[in-house]
């Protein structure tokens, strides 16, 4: 079971708000974020929580806990792994996987000034790794302070399959 949340607004492209812009793909320029309702949280057969917004006529947010295992590899260096995940699927995107910050090697990070704001989520900040000598900029973002609808991804960090390689449950994540 899940809960759905209406929102209107005008769906599109997280619109940046420093140079360069690192944009998300599939999304369109940003006019002005939506107005969501508070979210209700479901209970699923798991027994975990599952949010859905149906933030406009054919685009979903589904956000709900993971119990698979996920790591996240950059130049073959291990910088995350959890059993805490959280999923996040969006019409349109490949499933983005949420890990607590507790998980991801922090000090191998460094924030960037980059910013960009998704209509759906809010404002989203990024960090860059540099790893055997290689710099990989923009790899991995997050949610500080999201819209209300998407509150239960705040503060978790998300990376970039096609920079990163992600595994979950030992399988490869595509873009």
């Amino acid at each position: 079971m899940k809960v759905g949340i209406e929102a209107q607004g005008e769906s599109g492209d997280c619109a940046r708000t420093t140079d360069p812009p690192l944009l998300m793909p599939g999304h369109q320029a940003l006019t002005r974020l939506p107005t969501t309702a508070s979210p209700r949280v479901a209970w699923n057969a798991r027994r975990a929580w599952a949010v859905e917004l149906r933030v406009n006529p054919g685009h979903t947010i589904t956000i709900a806990p993971s119990d698979e295992h996920v790591e996240v590899r950059v130049g073959g260096e291990l910088l995350a792994a959890t059993d805490r995940s959280v999923r996040l699927d969006e019409t349109g995107l490949p499933a983005r996987y949420y890990l607590p910050r507790d998980d991801v090697r922090m000090a191998l990070l460094r924030p960037t000034t980059f910013h960009t704001t998704c209509p759906f989520k809010g404002e989203a900040s990024y960090w860059s790794t540099e790893i055997g000598g290689q710099a990989y900029d923009g790899i991995v973002w997050c949610y500080e302070e999201p819209i209300p609808g998407a509150e239960e991804i705040r503060g978790l960090l998300s990376f970039y399959s096609d920079r990163a390689e992600i595994t979950v449950d030992g399988k490869r994540l595509t873009s």
